[in-house]
């Protein structure tokens, strides 16, 4: 299946590592171009040498997307590269896991900065390019947290749900120019993120990090962690001509670990 990505411009956030990086080496094996950003200089440098060597174009640029000038930096540097963005793959590393009286008003602040206020940031600096051309396609990296909140993630379960607020209202708002407005939902899936997790689950549990995972195993009736590249692919299609009509979706990748009906 072609997806039309070919020539395209994806901004894809904390691209460096886990989720971030499946995905842009994803948009560029269908031809995308890529701006990439992510807060370590090393492995986000890596990873661009290693999408570049395959013939992809790629800008880079260290940032911190929850500081608004860093946002405004990462937009500029991809504009000044290749003129616009066409695909903006918001993602961000996950708060701390923990129960309600373990966060602090900081740690709350700085999830809402993390997780929402970058979304709304990006978003804020590539929209008028996409409604000027009448093509755009938005992509939020949130969690299966919104349709079914995970224990011991209260400040992932709360701020995820905010986005998911934010992107279904702003599907409508932009729907006429040609932007479309999506949530991919990841599930388990083989990262460091989730590997953090066991270790913090088994530290609060007395277990081990290998018993955690085998629990979430059984909890997904596909039995299975997700791999990265499984994620990506929705994510891809989502970014593509193909899914031009699905627009205000939240979309689980999770081998069927939620069980609502909708």
């Amino acid at each position: 299946m072609d997806l039309g990505l070919r020539g395209k411009v994806a901004l894809v956030a904390a691209s460096s590592r886990g989720l971030g990086r499946a995905v842009a080496e994803e948009l560029a094996r269908e031809g995308a171009r890529l701006v990439l950003c992510a807060r370590g200089e090393a492995a986000l440098r890596d990873t661009a040498a290693a999408i570049r060597a395959r013939g992809t174009e790629v800008e880079w640029c260290v940032a911190d997307v929850s500081r608004p000038e860093d946002v405004a930096r990462v937009v500029e540097a991809g504009q000044r590269a290749f003129g616009h963005i066409d695909i903006l793959v918001t993602n961000g590393g996950g708060p701390p896991a923990g129960p309600f009286e373990t966060h602090s008003a900081e740690a709350w602040h700085e999830a809402v900065r993390q997780n929402l206020d970058s979304v709304v940031e990006l978003t804020r600096r590539v929209l008028p390019g996409m409604k000027e051309r009448r093509w755009g396609r938005m992509i939020n990296v949130t969690s299966i947290a919104v349709k079914q909140p995970v224990d011991n993630l209260i400040l992932s379960n709360s701020v995820r749900a905010a986005v998911t607020g934010f992107a279904r209202t702003l599907a409508n708002e932009v729907a006429p120019f040609g932007v479309t407005v999506n949530n991919v939902m990841p599930g388990y899936t083989r990262t460091q993120r989730v590997d953090e997790l066991a270790a913090r689950n088994a530290s609060l549990r007395g277990t081990t990090a290998e018993a955690e995972v085998a629990v979430w195993e059984g909890q997904i009736p596909m039995a299975r962690l997700g791999q990265p590249e499984e994620f990506a692919a929705v994510v891809a299609f989502l970014a593509s001509e193909r899914a031009s009509y699905v627009t205000g979706a939240s979309i689980p990748v999770d081998g069927g670990w939620i069980r609502a009906l909708v």
